[in-house]
């Protein structure tokens, strides 16, 4: 099948062919080496159901049919394949670690490098150098740690100072979830409490110097969030993977702060480690690699890569594997489907002072020696307005043609046909309307006795009574009720009699 035909192509697939080409970083090498051959064997079926498992735009899957379709489909199956080729060719020369069709198989070398590295390692060593110059950088606080007192293997993952893998998508962002990973981790070692804190908000803000999707620096990162006294929670200013409008309401809720940073001497694993010991680092890496790519798992060793920094991480701690090869846990932020998990080991110890693939060059840290602020409150709402004034009491209406005073009661006072040709208005609220249609008396005494001209209590004592009320004239508001006698059929305006409540 050439890639012009997948355009649209639906293939059956079993709930195991769906998850055949797609690595599993629990598996051993070998079974990779198999999942890769299965993917030479039948490349579009194993395309589709990678595409679905990865989500892919142009990829859905209902009812166990893959489908694949969009005018971007050939293009991203003849880069799947080359990286296929390339991993199953890699994987015959390389014993330390192996590669395979990761979540980023489906990129050129070319776009995998413009949309996931952002680290502008020229502008990190200018900056570092000048800083140096000026004698404001401080002292490596961990410089007289004993080495040899070091544990042999860190892991702050176990020690709750690592939030879950995050995924900073098609954005050159990775200073960002780099430097705020450094972040999250010193504060979860200070206040044992584990926060994970907004990248979005540096990709936004910190415009001074970094670039939001376009690169940054680590650095500078820990700079701004100085400089703002605090950075916001991701759950407060969640990630986009595309930079938007600073949200100033959220630069005020200051959540973390930290109160300085420090470089690690350069080209010093050993100075590394020391930190490493005691805290998340941020670090800076070459990883335009395709190997690095299309990671899978093992420590990762490639004479191959160099000292050009373009990708900023997080060392999260160190140890040995089963064969005695040094490495150095890192966080990336591809997603957990990248690599171990979302990690890299990277081998350490290595000739190269630099470190693998750079590792040692330019590593930072930031240091947290005051409690956070309190946890800010709700969000104050708008300004309350004046007062509106309260309504206008209006008249009561009778029916279409006349009403009576404010708080006041409507009642007929003529009636013909059972239709009310005159309205009276007793004086309160709720009266109830006499028979003799001139009276009325309040609701707290509702019979009217026209002998006496008396209102009474509806039971009881009715030694309790009070003189009925008297009726005015209803204000007319339209012509005169006769005048609907003699209008045209289904159109005339009088009110049918309202029965009123009386006591003869």
């Amino acid at each position: 099948m050439s890639p012009s035909s997948l355009v649209c192509v639906a293939l059956l697939a079993l709930v195991g062919l769906c998850r055949a080409a797609a690595p599993h970083p629990d598996l051993g090498r070998e079974a990779h080496l198999q999942l890769l051959a299965a993917a030479a064997s039948e490349p579009e079926r194993h395309f589709a159901a990678w595409a679905v498992r990865h989500n892919k735009p142009y990829a859905k899957s209902q009812l166990g049919v893959n489908s694949l379709a969009g005018s971007e489909v050939p293009a991203r199956f003849t880069a799947w394949l080359e990286n296929l080729a390339f991993a199953i060719a890699h994987n015959a020369n390389h014993r330390s670690y192996w590669v395979g069709l990761s979540p980023l198989a489906d990129l050129t070398s070319e776009e995998y490098k413009a949309h996931y590295l952002g680290f502008d390692g020229a502008a990190y060593k200018q900056q570092r150098a000048a800083r140096q110059a000026s004698n404001s950088a401080p002292r490596f606080k961990y410089a007289d740690v004993d080495e040899k007192s070091l544990p042999a293997a860190v892991d702050w993952r176990k020690e709750g100072a690592v939030t879950p893998v995050k995924n900073q998508a098609q954005c050159g962002s990775c200073w960002a979830f780099s430097a705020i990973g450094a972040v999250e981790g010193v504060n979860a070692i200070y206040t044992k409490s584990l926060v994970s804190l907004s990248e979005q908000e540096l990709v936004d803000c910190d415009l001074s110097e970094d670039k939001g999707c376009q690169g940054g620096l680590m650095d500078n990162a820990f700079q701004f969030i100085m400089k703002n006294k605090g950075v916001d929670t991701e759950e407060h200013y969640p990630y986009t993977a595309m930079q938007g409008k600073c949200l100033a309401n959220h630069l005020k809720h200051r959540v973390v702060t930290i109160d300085g940073y420090e470089d690690i001497p350069e080209n010093d694993e050993a100075a590394l480690k020391k930190a490493v010991a005691h805290q998340p680092v941020s670090v800076a890496i070459e990883a335009d690699q395709k190997a690095f790519q299309l990671y899978i798992g093992g420590v990762f060793s490639d004479v191959s890569c160099g000292t050009d920094l373009d990708h900023g991480v997080l060392a999260v701690g160190y140890g040995v594997d089963a064969s005695g090869v040094n490495y150095w846990t890192v966080k990336n932020s591809w997603g957990p489907e990248w690599g171990e998990q979302g990690y890299i080991r990277l081998a350490a110890g290595v000739n190269a002072k630099e470190g693998m693939c750079g590792i040692a060059m330019i590593a930072s840290y930031p240091v947290k020696t005051t409690p956070n602020p309190p946890e800010p409150g709700p969000e104050p709402g708008p300004e309350p307005g004046p007062h509106p004034k309260p309504p206008k009491p209006q008249p009561v209406a009778c029916d279409e043609t006349s009403n009576c005073p404010v708080r006041t009661t409507c009642c007929c006072v003529m009636d013909f046909l059972n239709m009310c040709l005159q309205w009276g208005c007793c004086p309160i609220e709720d009266a109830v309307c006499c028979d003799d249609q001139q009276h009325c008396c309040p609701p707290t005494l509702p019979l009217c006795d026209t002998d006496s001209g008396r209102c009474l209590p509806a039971s009881g004592n009715y030694a309790v009574s009070m003189p009925w009320l008297t009726k005015t004239p209803a204000v007319r508001t339209f012509k005169p009720l006769v005048d609907c006698l003699f209008a045209r059929s289904g159109n005339a305006p009088c009110s049918k009699k309202v029965h009123d409540k009386v006591v003869a």
